[in-house]
């Protein structure tokens, strides 16, 4: 059995089974060849099939039929980038009041912000779901020395005590601890 082939293209395969239909070759026996030509992820048996049904009902297209329904024009570049303005010049605008500011609909409105551009709501404001490189270093760095400053009064037994008090509370006794500030992620 030969190697099989590392590139190809969706619309190569499909040609291969055409070709194959037209020459008579059962679905199964296809679906064989193509495994061992472009390896098993090439098309499944199933859609091996399906096109054969399409070819034999008389499709001679290859690509993709034109699909019925309305066309997406609100899901564009255009749209993204107004949208992601809006919110970078006001994070508490609710989707409501995006979609019509911009006259698209709210359920588009929905899919940019949450989908494409990766926000959520934090205390009422559109914050990026994804924290940056930089962010994360930041946070090292930081979680880094408080680690360091708290071993540092650990080892000056006189003034650090770190100990679990009743009910499982964690309880410390230094000065560290006292000065530690907390907030959400705003």
């Amino acid at each position: 059995m030969a190697t099989p082939i590392k590139e190809w293209s969706k619309l190569e395969v499909i040609a291969v089974v055409r070709f194959l239909f037209l020459k008579g070759t059962k679905p199964s026996e296809i679906h064989k060849q193509i495994a061992e030509t472009y390896g098993e992820g090439a098309m499944s048996r199933s859609r091996v099939y399906q096109w054969c049904t399409w070819f034999g009902e008389g499709r001679t297209s290859l690509g993709d039929e034109p699909k019925s329904g309305h066309p997406k024009t609100s899901t564009n570049e255009e749209n993204t980038t107004r949208v992601d303005e809006l919110i970078r010049c006001d994070r508490r605008m609710k989707i409501r009041e995006i979609a019509l500011k911009l006259e698209i609909p709210k359920s588009t409105v929905h899919d940019l912000v949450h989908d494409t551009l990766g926000y959520r709501k934090v205390s009422a404001r559109w914050v990026p779901k994804m924290l940056t490189e930089d962010h994360k270093l930041q946070r090292v760095e930081i979680l880094q020395r408080l680690l360091q400053r708290c071993q540092q009064d650990i080892g000056d037994k006189d003034t650090a005590h770190i100990g679990v008090g009743p009910g499982g509370d964690f309880q410390a006794n230094n000065n560290l601890f006292d000065n530690l500030i907390t907030g959400d992620e705003t």
